[in-house]
C-alpha cells in the first residue's frame, strides 16, 4: 500500500498536472462542456495505454540497445531536469494560446503526447518500470493509474480550477511542480552515478 501511494504521488508530479490543465484549457477554449469532457477522456486513456506499454518495455529496450539501467537513469534524469527547469522558468505563460488542430487530433497530439507523456516522462517511466518486478510492478502500475485518474479529475474540473486560481495561480503551481521534478531528476542522476561508482 505504501508503494502504491509513493509511486502514485511520484507519477502525479511527473505528469505535471497543472501544466497539463493549462494546456488543456488553451486547446479546448472553444469547446462545449461535453466536448471538453470527451477530449479529456481520450487524452488520459491514450496516456494510460502509452504508460502501460512503457512500464513493461524498459527491460527489453535496455537489453536490445545494450544500455544499463544506471546509464539510462542519468540520461532520463538529465532530461527530466531540463523539463523541470522549463516549468520553473516559463510556467504556463508561453502556452496561453494553443494550436488550431481539430478536436480529433488534440486529444492524442498534443495533449497525450507530448504534454502528458513527454520525452522526460517517457524516460522516467522506463526507469521506474525496469526497477520494479513482480508484485512491486503491479503496485507501481496501480500508483500510476491512480495518478492518471487524478489528472483526469483535474481536467474535468479545469474550468473551475481556472476560475478559483486564475492564470497566476496555475503558473505558481506549475513552478512548484517543476521544483519537485528537479529534485526527482537529481535523485535519478545521483542514483545512477552512485551505482556506477560502486562497480
Amino acid at each position: 500500500m505504501t508503494l502504491i501511494l509513493s509511486t502514485g504521488i511520484k507519477f502525479f508530479f511527473l505528469f505535471a498536472p497543472f501544466f497539463v490543465v493549462s494546456m488543456f484549457l488553451a486547446l479546448t477554449k472553444n469547446e462545449s462542456v461535453k466536448g471538453r469532457a470527451k477530449i479529456a477522456n481520450r487524452a488520459v486513456f491514450s496516456a494510460v495505454c502509452i504508460s502501460l506499454v512503457l512500464m513493461f518495455f524498459g527491460d527489453a529496450l535496455f537489453g536490445v540497445l545494450g544500455i544499463t539501467l544506471d546509464s539510462f537513469k542519468i540520461g532520463a534524469g538529465s532530461l527530466l531536469f531540463l523539463s523541470a527547469v522549463s516549468l520553473v522558468s516559463d510556467g504556463v505563460r508561453n502556452h496561453a494560446t494553443g494550436p488550431t488542430e481539430s478536436k480529433d487530433d488534440v486529444a492524442v497530439v498534443p495533449l497525450a503526447i507530448p504534454t502528458i507523456i513527454g520525452p522526460a516522462t517517457i524516460g522516467a517511466i522506463l526507469v521506474i518500470g525496469a526497477e520494479l518486478h513482480g508484485v512491486d510492478l503491479a503496485y507501481g502500475i496501480a500508483g500510476m493509474l491512480i495518478a492518471l485518474m487524478a489528472l483526469l479529475a483535474l481536467l474535468h474540473v479545469s474550468v473551475r480550477i481556472e476560475k478559483v486560481l486564475g492564470r497566476t495561480g496555475l503558473n505558481i503551481l506549475s513552478k512548484i511542480t517543476g521544483l519537485i521534478l528537479a529534485a526527482m531528476a537529481a535523485q535519478l542522476v545521483f542514483s545512477g552515478i552512485k551505482s556506477f561508482l560502486e562497480l
